[in-house]
């Protein structure tokens, strides 16, 4: 049985009225605690839903997330990539950090299933497991929520590995039964011919496991397409209290038709959570869209839907938080950071000031093509230096099959290497144009996910 903690739900209870939202960003609805339905009415939400100070036991009321006091909390933080690959973020100094200096009060702990290091391929269950308690433990102490995160992606549906998700979860569940602080998520992104059935009976399976343990735990439970079908959820919910739907956006992709569907959903009654985001396209990389994050931002503070951005790491793509030629894995400084990071920082704490360091690439022109040309990292080869770049282009014309823009330099080149496009160098200009699964560009559409690397 989980333990309440009186004392500490009294100190947050009194900390509501003095604290207040300050411009957080809000949290996901959650299921009915009480009477676990999610398609029942939403409980009158506060005024002013209040990010949570402490590890304190949660609960779901109606579509929202709340304290021992029934007061709305918001949760807002960040989440770990793949564990099996970045692991050294998950250490005491840097969640500490996230708590005290970027104003989040949520980590999510990714684990891969299927990929490569993945739980239930090649990855090292003991190690991984142990990964997932520490990393508990490193949030616990630094006043962190954290979500336990069953991360399938590539093994699309979550029944291919029901038996070892039961195991983990058991496991997991058993060792951090004492924990008020822990959030399970089941299911990362149900996707390909993948059904809300089968989600509902996957779910079905691993609640009890987890009940068993933790029965007051709130659970997270992805829905089809990539956690986008909230409103199939809403339609045919869990007979379960303390359950939440999860909803997962990328800013630059994802806009009115997808934010329109997580508000219906709400008003439905069903309790969403925004466990993963991202401010760029849905591949993780490319164009970053402010302005629908703003959007996004903004609903989901609205509605009190809590919310994590993807990802803690510095792999070289717009989604990550750390710049990619940070080796640093604690104690960042603003320079230290992708824009997505100074984005979140300044988000979290409620200082858009911090973004006005950040110089945002030029938009330019090619022909009837816009284009964007990120400078990613540079080293020292052969008394020159080599760049690496990304390129995103929008087609500003006419709907097309190919495509051909032509980026200047102000010297000569030298091609190193190049992906998702045709080059040519022609003096100081390099010639870019369409592989054959690229060419088909609508009139507004884009391009991202290319890149090359040229000596100077």
């Amino acid at each position: 049985m989980r333990k309440r903690f009186c004392l500490l739900a009294f100190v947050v209870a009194c900390m509501v009225a003095l604290v207040g939202c300050g411009g957080l960003p809000a949290q996901e609805p959650a299921q009915n605690a009480t009477q676990g339905s999610a398609q029942e009415p939403a409980k009158e939400p506060a005024k002013e839903p209040v990010a949570a100070q402490s590890p304190a036991p949660l609960r779901v009321e109606g579509a929202q997330l709340v304290n021992n006091e029934g007061e709305a909390v918001q949760l807002k933080g960040i989440s770990t990539h793949g564990l099996s690959w970045f692991p050294q973020y998950v250490n005491p100094e840097l969640f500490g950090e996230l708590a005290r200096d970027w104003g989040a009060n949520t980590v999510r702990l990714a684990m891969y299933t299927a990929e490569g290091g993945g739980y239930c391929t090649d990855g090292n269950k003991e190690q991984l497991r142990q990964l997932v308690l520490d990393g508990v433990g490193y949030a616990t102490d630094a006043k962190l929520y954290a979500i336990v995160d069953w991360h399938i992606l590539s093994d699309n549906n979550p029944l291919e590995h029901a038996d070892e998700a039961q195991d983990f979860f058991a496991n997991v569940s058993a060792a951090l039964a004492d924990h008020t602080n822990v959030l399970y998520e089941i299911c990362n992104e149900p996707n390909g011919s993948t059904t809300w059935a089968d989600v509902k009976a996957y779910a079905e399976r691993i609640i009890p496991v987890i009940r068993a343990n933790d029965p007051d735990a709130v659970i997270l439970v992805g829905t089809p397409e990539w956690s986008q079908r909230v409103d199939q959820a809403a339609a045919d919910p869990l007979a379960d209290k303390n359950v939440m739907y999860t909803l997962h956006f990328y800013a630059a992709t994802h806009k009115d038709d997808l934010r329109n569907r997580m508000r219906e959903a709400h008003a439905s009654g069903l309790p969403v959570f925004v466990s993963e985001f991202g401010i760029c396209d849905a591949s993780g990389n490319g164009n970053i869209d402010e302005e629908s994050a703003a959007a996004w931002v903004a609903a989901m503070d609205e509605l009190g839907v809590s919310y994590v951005m993807w990802n803690l790491s510095n792999k070289d793509e717009s989604s990550s938080a750390i710049a990619a030629g940070c080796s640093k894995v604690s104690g960042f400084a603003d320079d230290d950071l992708s824009f997505a990071g100074r984005w979140l920082r300044a988000t979290l704490l409620g200082d858009a000031s911090r973004l006005h360091k950040v110089e945002k690439p030029p938009v330019r022109t090619s022909g009837s093509f816009s284009y964007t040309l990120t400078k990613k990292t540079s080293w020292p080869a052969d008394s020159k230096t080599c760049t690496q770049y990304d390129l995103a282009i929008k087609n500003e014309g006419e709907a097309c099959d190919s495509w051909q823009i032509e980026v200047p330099f102000d010297e000569p080149i030298e091609l190193v290497d190049g992906w998702n496009g045709k080059y040519e160098v022609r003096g100081n200009t390099l010639v870019v144009s369409n592989e054959s699964y690229n060419g088909s560009v609508a009139t507004g559409g884009t391009v991202s996910d290319i890149g090359f690397q040229v000596k100077s």
